[in-house]
């Protein structure tokens, strides 16, 4: 995740760098995926979810003991997603319980169910944040998200966490179907008072790789950029506050630097370029891990062909602390990349951008990503010809590929 507002604020207040550490030493984020039943059915869904009830799914008290491990681990943060994580039926049982053992609690989900009593039991949990998806206005949000009135009802839930004082943010997923939506998107943040704007780039796993076909094209991604800069920058220099994060394209943090070289000095693109690099870019197999519906865990939430372990069997610190392979090669600076991504100049900021996507287009995790919209010029590659790329149809990958 890119905090574009955070970094930006560098811009205005410049403060000392702090290094997150490296290897085995980063405690992570976990996205811990609830459950894989959904009353949606989003073209973008990474689990595939559905309105049905899925076999192997961690029972009540597995899920206690998994948390237990996670508290003793002391992991900075844990999201509670699905699915649609409120179709568990004892979710509020086990974020109460999360609730008293992690420092930061948040929610991920699509907002159609929060009102009433469950807007007032979200509300009572205490999550320190809310992210509701929204993709597009109106009729768009409940094509994206093939259920028709989608979009009223997740507008309902907003409108309920605001009411009860809950901290809640709009999660939009970025295509060619809905890139025009983003500025009322913004202006839909404005005028519900919403505290957190994210925008996801399309990730090609689940449905969002037999999808994706409507990924937006690189000029479309940079337009989208822009707009957010803007908000941003107004943001920090005293307009009305959002707090604006991306999420999937780590490139977008190459693409601000640029952004500030053209309007800033020298010693503050400095102390940037060092916040920046601190940060690192991607995260998989470091700062973030994922626990899915069955107990397996991930590198991050869209690598769902390669299992660390499963928590039903062996503790989560174990399996994070133990000698994977691949957990290894993700935590490695720099990472064995290739292509563009080995190439690149700016590989320190983005860490090699989003594997998954090269993944599935190659069946090599460490092949450039496709979805860098950066030009050769911007990466420090000065010799090659650079073309804009249009979405990607290739086929997908075997998951029974090797990756060592």
């Amino acid at each position: 995740m890119f905090r574009l507002t955070e970094y930006m604020q560098q811009l205005v207040t410049p403060t000392p760098v702090r290094n997150r550490g490296s290897n085995g030493a980063v405690k992570p984020v976990v996205i811990w995926n609830m459950t894989r039943r959904c009353n949606l059915k989003c073209r973008h869904c990474y689990t595939v979810s559905a309105d049905v009830d899925f076999p192997g799914e961690l029972s009540a008290a597995q899920a206690m003991e998994t948390l237990d491990d996670l508290g003793r681990f002391a992991i900075p943060a844990l999201i509670l997603s699905g699915g649609e994580p409120l179709d568990r039926r004892d979710l509020f049982e086990v974020a109460a319980r999360a609730r008293q053992l992690v420092r930061v609690l948040a929610l991920s989900t699509n907002g159609t169910k929060i009102h009433g009593e469950t807007a007032d039991r979200v509300a009572g949990t205490g999550f320190d944040y809310v992210g509701i998806s929204i993709d597009g206005i109106g009729a768009t949000n409940d094509w994206f998200r093939g259920v028709e009135g989608a979009f009223a009802d997740a507008l309902r839930g907003v409108r309920a966490l605001k009411a009860r004082g809950v901290k809640v943010g709009l999660r939009f997923t970025l295509t060619e179907g809905n890139h025009r939506h983003l500025p009322d998107l913004l202006k839909l943040c404005d005028d519900e008072g919403v505290d957190k704007f994210y925008l996801s780039h399309l990730v090609y796993a689940g449905r969002g790789d037999k999808n994706r076909g409507e990924d937006a094209a690189h000029l479309r991604t940079r337009r989208a950029l822009d707009l957010l800069l803007e908000r941003a920058w107004d943001a920090v220099s005293g307009g009305a506050p959002l707090d604006i994060v991306t999420g999937n394209n780590d490139a977008d943090a190459g693409y601000f630097l640029h952004w500030a070289q053209e309007r800033f000095d020298a010693g503050k693109i400095a102390n940037l370029r060092q916040h920046l690099a601190a940060w690192g870019g991607n995260s998989s197999g470091l700062g973030v891990a994922n626990i899915d519906f069955l107990g397996d865990v991930h590198p991050d939430t869209y690598w769902s062909d390669y299992t660390v372990g499963n928590v039903k069997t062996t503790p989560f610190s174990q399996l994070w602390t133990g000698s994977d392979r691949m957990l290894a090669l993700l935590r490695t600076r720099p990472r064995p990349l290739k292509g563009r991504c080995g190439a690149c100049s700016l590989r320190e900021i983005c860490g090699g951008n989003t594997r998954i996507r090269a993944l599935q287009l190659t069946g090599d995790p460490w092949a450039e990503d496709p979805a860098c919209y950066l030009d050769n010029a911007e990466i420090g590659i000065e010799d090659a010809e650079r073309l804009e790329i249009t979405p990607f149809r290739g086929k997908r990958h075997d998951p029974a590929h090797k990756f060592f």
